[in-house]
């Protein structure tokens, strides 16, 4: 059986992804004192889960990860989680 991304004439488009590695709620006179070194806490861990998302849509779920070989240093995404997307973002 055909894969329909094959076929689809979008398929070959490329489409923005979005991470989301946590969120900061400073107070506003907080973040006006922000400086260059300044380390705005996220509400999550280095261990924690990501979030991927196109638009404002969740498509996935997964965990950060270094690069290896030629591309070391690099982040990546492990998907631990996806999202069912045929039926369209």
């Amino acid at each position: 059986m055909d894969d329909p991304a094959d076929t689809n004439p979008f398929a070959q488009v490329p489409i923005e992804v979005t991470i989301s590695v946590g969120k900061a709620r400073p107070m506003v006179k907080d973040l006006l004192r922000l400086s260059r070194d300044a380390i705005l806490p996220l509400d999550r861990r280095v261990d924690d889960p990501v979030e991927l998302y196109v638009g404002d849509r969740l498509i996935a779920r997964g965990e950060l990860q270094e690069m290896e070989g030629e591309q070391a240093g690099q982040l990546a995404v492990r998907l631990t989680e996806v999202a069912n997307l045929r039926g369209g973002l």
